[in-house]
């Protein structure tokens, strides 16, 4: 038996280093301000992907859609011991909110096929969702598991794993294809191998490959051709895919795919320097409902 597992990845803003200078007037995030990362519960997804590798075989694709600069993450999953990498690249993707990503994302399960597990962290430390994965899982068709922290079993056409819940956890079984999102608990993501890392530090996109060879002429098309045969055969070759490639609808991508709206941002400062006792009676805790109420925080 052997198992595909496909993970989905994604690069944010490391948002645990906010200061007032990564900050936009309106609220919103600088993200250009803000060093890039590897969201930390999509390490735990591959590194759940990467573990039935070893125990029941097969492969592991990572796929992530993003600007070029995303690619740093689908290199650094092959330092871990990734199969493939597909960058999902274009700037219609641009504005998505969960349901234009979770869309598109499921168009690339679609492209890539033959999928037994779709795998992604719980949420994004960028917008703390959770909802693309169940998304792309209603899109898709399939089962799907959330919060998961263990696979217990995996069979051809079923497995068998451990999920979180309120006080406790669950064991389920499901059929496969499925997919699950995959906790922080769950495992501790390994290091990147120092032998993968000189080897798929090379790996490029297509688009990596001719910003190389900015000065390239048409003489020089058969050698850009040929390099790229040479990338592919040694495994040092990103997939690089745009919404035609995988027939995206592009009235259901980018921002006209996203009914999201953001209406306003507010920063709220506990400006309070002073505190209070409150004592544990029921005049006490009376009389500090009748302050929150007074100040609008009950509403």
């Amino acid at each position: 038996m052997s198992l595909t597992s496909l993970v989905f990845i994604k690069q944010v803003p490391d948002t645990k280093n906010i200061t007032g200078e990564a900050m936009k007037p309106d609220g919103t995030v600088n993200r250009g301000a803000l060093a890039a990362i590897f969201n930390p519960e999509d390490l735990n997804a591959l590194e759940m992907a990467l573990d039935l590798k070893e125990r029941f075989g097969g492969k592991v694709v990572v796929c992530t859609m993003g600007p070029q600069a995303a690619a740093t993450v689908l290199r650094h999953s092959l330092y871990m011991g990734a199969d493939e990498a597909i960058l999902l690249t274009d700037r219609k993707f641009a504005g998505a909110d969960t349901l234009a990503t979770s869309y598109a994302l499921s168009l690339a399960a679609k492209k890539l096929g033959n999928v037994d597990l779709v795998l992604c962290g719980r949420q994004a430390i960028d917008g703390d969702t959770a909802q693309v994965g169940p998304q792309v899982a209603e899109k898709l068709g399939i089962p799907q598991l959330t919060y998961v922290e263990a696979v217990i079993f995996a069979e051809k056409t079923k497995i068998t794993a451990r999920s979180l819940i309120d006080g406790g956890y669950e064991i389920a079984e499901c059929p496969l294809p499925a997919l699950f999102t995959v906790v922080s608990s769950a495992n501790t993501p390994r290091p990147a191998g120092a032998r993968r890392l000189m080897q798929y530090k090379k790996a490029v996109t297509r688009t990596e490959l001719l910003a190389s060879h900015a000065g390239a002429t048409y003489e020089d098309a058969g050698a850009l051709a040929a390099e790229e045969k040479r990338l592919r055969s040694r495994g040092l070759w990103i997939h690089e895919w745009s919404a035609a490639d995988v027939g995206a609808d592009e009235g259901r991508i980018g921002f006209a795919g996203s009914p999201t709206k953001v209406k306003n941002v507010a920063s709220v400062v506990i400006a309070g320097a002073d505190y209070k006792d409150i004592l544990p009676t029921r005049e006490g805790i009376a009389s500090l409902v009748q302050e929150l109420n007074a100040d609008h925080v009950f509403v």
